[in-house]
């Protein structure tokens, strides 16, 4: 059989000339091709002898035209949605960035002159192409178009319809209802925790809280902003009419496989009510201590508090700090058959096999303050709140625990020391929070660095502790540190970051602590003890993360104070 013939000038050619492929896996190739209808670049990457940069680099220098890397680069928002999603989708095409009159657009045929004109037209700006590699260009109009939204034939009188208690998520013909839908859609596919539906003057922006911060990603006509907020109220169950004072609602909403619960918030402001969802999945798997990721040297500490027959232990954090999730974490490890374990929730959050969860509903006056004193009747071993909000509450977890309970829960406050006093705040007597405190757990959640992405650089000892003045050079005494750095991909929608991980300090009650509990000592005085009898604090376990490359000095000091 004849060798297929190699056209001077053809990809395989000029992969052959630059030493990329053998002439061996050229003729393959193109012997496959007789008999498919794939592109050779799809062919020589499915049999491995090329990567699609490898392709994309050559198909520049045939076109003439300059290769890229969207990973690299990024996209610029401001420049992307010069066009619409539809537009993208069907010429396969991104603006990537502008300079001057000049648009530069990521193109899988950079030779396209049609698209190029109506590109044009559209902008009002000089084209230039770019050539990217394919499954980076498919991914980056897959993101872009999953996060805008054109709202199109929309009228002023549309109105929203009825909806049940537990919505599914599909397309509906209403654009409000559509684009209420797509955005929780979007916010679910992001993993994000909370959304952001506000008005500005001329449009509506919508932003989702990811990996801890806010991120802008879309904007729409301020137009059909009251129907958004009539839709998102109706899904909450909340007074559409009533527009002068905050309001709250739940819901529930399936997407693909997954339910959550929506926490929805409304707040007046000049141009119109705000609204704050927040997204929470139900059923998900359960957690376990071992996937908190607590350092070596702070597990024995709390590991040894959870397992004491009776006591208060308490988690503590701003929200969104993930109290809950290592509370879960806690229940998974200290329940067992032989225990009675009763959580009181708002929201129950995680369903959890074996254990009684009960639900506050504060209109029917089930606070967490009358719950516990029905739980204490129950025959508990393990009692978990939710949350400390008053004294009331706070001075029956204490004294459940004195009388046998070990009881858990959480408390808003800056770190561990920090809970003493606010306990004391709350109207709790100092001898009995030193009775019955066993220790506090103060936690924070710090961006990951993402690992395809983050890069290495050095710092000595004078840069570090000029920009870390409290850094523990005792622990760490060489004369130069390795670290990371942020860069951007698109893996991680360019921020550099992907996922988070709990910083933690634990405060055990020792009987020295309890004698300055009882002589009323401040904040201040407590942490100094706490540290002199070996606590690491959130900061000392931040710069921890930093020397393992897990996360940045500029992450660290966004969280950390």
């Amino acid at each position: 059989m004849a060798n297929a013939v190699l056209f001077p000038g053809s990809i395989c050619s000029r992969l052959v000339d630059a030493g990329i492929i053998t002439e061996a896996q050229a003729q393959e190739a193109l012997e496959i091709q007789k008999t498919s209808k794939a592109l050779i670049g799809s062919i020589l990457t499915q049999l491995g002898y090329c990567t699609e940069d490898d392709i994309a680099r050559t198909m520049a220098q045939k076109s003439g035209y300059r290769y890229v890397s969207i990973n690299e680069i990024g996209v610029n928002v401001a420049a992307a949605n010069l066009i619409t999603p539809e537009m993208a989708l069907r010429n396969n095409v991104l603006p990537l960035y502008q300079e001057d009159k000049t648009l530069y657009v990521a193109m899988k045929n950079p030779n396209d002159i049609i698209t190029i004109d109506n590109l044009h037209l559209m902008t009002g700006l000089e084209i230039c192409p770019l050539v990217v590699a394919d499954m980076e260009l498919a991914a980056a109009i897959e993101n872009f178009a999953n996060m805008n939204s054109s709202v199109e034939n929309y009228d002023d009188d549309d109105q929203t319809e009825a909806v049940e208690e537990t919505e599914e998520l599909t397309l509906d013909d209403k654009p409000a209802v559509q684009l209420v839908n797509q955005i929780i859609n979007n916010a679910i596919k992001s993993g994000a925790s909370d959304v952001h539906i506000e008005a500005l003057e001329k449009n509506l922006r919508v932003r989702f809280r990811i990996d801890g911060v806010l991120q802008e990603v879309m904007q729409n006509p301020i137009k059909i902003f009251p129907s958004v907020v009539s839709r998102v109220k109706v899904l909450g169950g909340m007074d559409i009419a009533e527009k002068r004072v905050p309001q709250d609602g739940r819901a529930t909403v399936r997407y693909e496989d997954k339910t959550l619960d929506v926490r929805i918030a409304t707040m007046p402001t000049v141009y119109g009510e705000k609204i704050v969802m927040r997204l929470l999945e139900r059923n998900k798997g359960n957690v376990s201590i071992k996937d908190i990721n607590f350092s070596k040297r702070q597990f024995p500490r709390f590991d040894k508090a959870i397992h004491m027959p009776y006591g208060f232990v308490l988690v503590t954090g701003p929200t969104g700090s993930g109290k809950s999730t290592t509370l879960y974490a806690t229940l998974a490890e200290i329940s067992t058959l032989e225990k009675n374990v009763i959580t009181l929730e708002d929201p129950v959050e995680r369903r959890m096999a074996g254990i009684n969860q009960v639900q506050m509903n504060n209109r029917a006056g089930m606070t967490f303050a009358a719950a516990l004193r029905s739980v204490l009747r129950s025959d508990p071993d393990i009692v978990m709140v939710g949350e400390i909000r008053d004294g009331e509450t706070a001075k029956i977890a204490v004294e459940a625990a004195l009388t046998g309970h070990m009881v858990l829960s959480t408390l808003h406050t800056n770190d561990a020391a920090g809970a003493v006093t606010r306990l004391e705040e709350m109207g709790v007597e100092p001898f009995l929070t030193a009775s019955s405190l066993v220790g506090v757990l103060a936690q924070r959640l710090v961006r990951k660095l993402c690992p395809k992405c983050k890069e290495e650089y050095t710092l000595t000892r004078e840069e570090m502790l000029k920009i870390l003045p409290d850094f523990p050079v005792e622990e760490y005494p060489q004369e130069v540190y390795k670290v990371y750095k942020p860069k951007g991909c698109l893996t991680c929608n360019n921020t550099g970051y992907k996922g988070r991980e709990a910083v933690f300090e634990f405060l055990t009650v020792t009987e020295e602590m309890k004698k300055l509990i009882l002589d009323r000592a401040n904040g201040a005085q407590i942490k100094k003890l706490a540290m002199e009898q070996g606590m690491f604090t959130l900061k000392n376990e931040g710069i921890y993360k930093v020397m393992e490359g897990k996360t940045s000095i500029e992450e660290l000091l966004r969280v950390i104070v």
